[in-house]
């Protein structure tokens, strides 16, 4: 994943220019936007369209070259109109937020022919006999090209890790009925105020009085392992006016556990025989980015044959849970820094409103996805659902999802250099390593146990 700009560590609320200058806006635009013209197309008996638009070979079992050779000859046209889409939404919607356009059109176009191959190595009879799971085959394509190979830097424009992923999740919420989000929710957030406080506060101690590191750097460390890693980091790090090196250090610490983990929790999981719910809800307690949870979650939900379940108990976890602690933190940290560490130097408290503008709004369209969906289909019989909406719309709903988090995953291996990556002192990998471990076994202990009922139901 790309390091912080400057300008980045710097950050600060941008007021209500937020909804069209911030990518978590535009991920609820964009993906309640797809889902509502989705809905259309649907009533409007123009479901066709819909599954052309939302194609993908992940689903063909090819055996030969040639079959697949000729599924792309007889739905050229189709991939054709979906590349289109999917640069006309990205293109317009970058292009506001300050991408310059001409570099991210040539970095999508290539984006987007990996992605394709990424379906077609999932399409191959013979796919799930080698684990050639969709997720993990393309962060590791994507981390060859990047760290073997030499691509240019300005190709990044089109590698947009988070944007990508909040559209998903958006788009996640198609497949979440809201009384499923309300049952588990609390659940998932009791879970995750037990991990945050825990892990964040472990790892602030532990920086600042066995390793003697400043308050500020701890308190960056502390929630980039305790909620969600790089946007986490840039949060407090605004919060608290901490140096950009220290925000370079949990970045580079968050990405290089985030890695480890998406290799390491799925097989665990396995060896272990874990409910796919439970495997997905220890993964949202333990994972530090949304998009690496993601691939190791549906990673092992293809191992168990239950991706929905494990996906839907990292979702619950991660976004619903971990998540929502970002604006928590971001006010408390901003309250101790300027009323014990900045009082004499500023003399300003900050502001009630700071948890809104930390808040992550793509959340927000998660929950109204979830309840559009539930609303629209609440009028069909079990029989219709299953054998008219799911396929028509439910099902294309869930491709394009897909597609958004295969661009997210190839994104993240494209965007980690590790010729990049900040040097980091060994005492700040230790606070946050005994933290990661805390983080790990805490989740599994109450994952596995104390809420098990609750994620196994999934």
């Amino acid at each position: 994943m790309t390091q912080p700009t400057r300008e980045q560590a710097q950050a600060v609320s941008m007021g209500w220019k937020e909804l069209y200058l911030k990518e978590d806006w535009w991920a609820v635009w964009l993906g309640i936007g797809l889902m509502a013209a989705a809905i259309l197309l649907f009533l409007g008996g123009a479901s066709p369209l819909l599954k052309v638009l939302a194609i993908n070979p992940g689903g063909l079992r090819w055996s030969s070259l040639s079959g697949l050779a000729a599924h792309f000859e007889q739905n050229g046209g189709s991939y054709l109109l979906q590349f289109i889409l999917w640069l006309f939404v990205f293109g317009v919607s970058g292009r506001i937020m300050g991408l310059k356009l001409s570099e991210f059109i040539v970095s999508f176009l290539f984006l987007y022919v990996l992605s394709v191959f990424m379906f077609a190595i999932a399409g191959w009879v013979n796919a799930a006999k080698f684990n050639l799971e969709p997720p993990l085959v393309a962060l590791i394509i994507g981390l060859i090209l990047a760290n073997v190979g030499r691509l240019p830097k300005w190709m990044d424009a089109g590698f947009r890790v988070e944007y990508y992923i909040k559209v998903g999740i958006v788009l996640l919420g198609v497949t979440f009925p809201i009384t499923l989000v309300v049952s588990a929710g609390l659940v998932a957030i009791a879970q995750a105020t037990v991990i945050s406080l825990t892990t964040c506060l472990i790892i602030y101690f532990a920086g600042t009085r066995l390793f003697n590191l400043s308050r500020r750097q701890c308190a960056v460390l502390g929630v980039g392992g305790a909620v969600c890693g790089v946007s986490a980091s840039m949060a407090i790090a605004a919060s608290v006016r901490a140096k950009k090196e220290d925000l370079y250090t949990s970045v580079t610490l968050v990405v290089v556990w985030a890695l480890v983990m998406i290799l390491v929790l799925p097989f665990i999981s396995e060896a272990l025989h874990l409910a796919a719910g439970v495997a997905g809800a220890w993964i949202g307690t333990s994972e530090f980015a949304d998009a690496a949870g993601f691939a190791a979650a549906s990673t092992y939900g293809k191992m168990a044959g239950n991706e929905d379940a494990a996906i839907r108990g990292f979702t619950l976890m991660k976004v619903i849970g971990r998540d929502l602690w970002i604006g928590i933190w971001s006010f408390v940290w901003a309250l101790i820094a300027t009323l014990r560490w900045e009082k004499e130097e500023t003399g300003v408290k900050p502001s009630a409103t700071e948890i809104w503008w930390r808040f992550p709004k793509f959340v927000i369209g998660f929950f109204a996805a979830s309840l559009l969906m539930t609303l629209v289909t609440s009028e069909y019989s079990r029989g219709d659902l299953n054998h008219v909406v799911k396929p028509q719309l439910i099902v294309p709903l869930a491709s394009l999802r897909t597609w958004a988090f295969i661009f997210c995953f190839l994104s993240i291996g494209l965007t980690t250099r590790f010729r990049d990556l900040q040097p980091v002192g060994w005492r700040a990998f230790w606070a946050f390593t005994i933290g990661v471990v805390a983080n790990v076994c805490l989740g599994f202990l109450l994952s596995v146990y104390v809420f098990a009922g609750y994620w196994q139901r999934l």
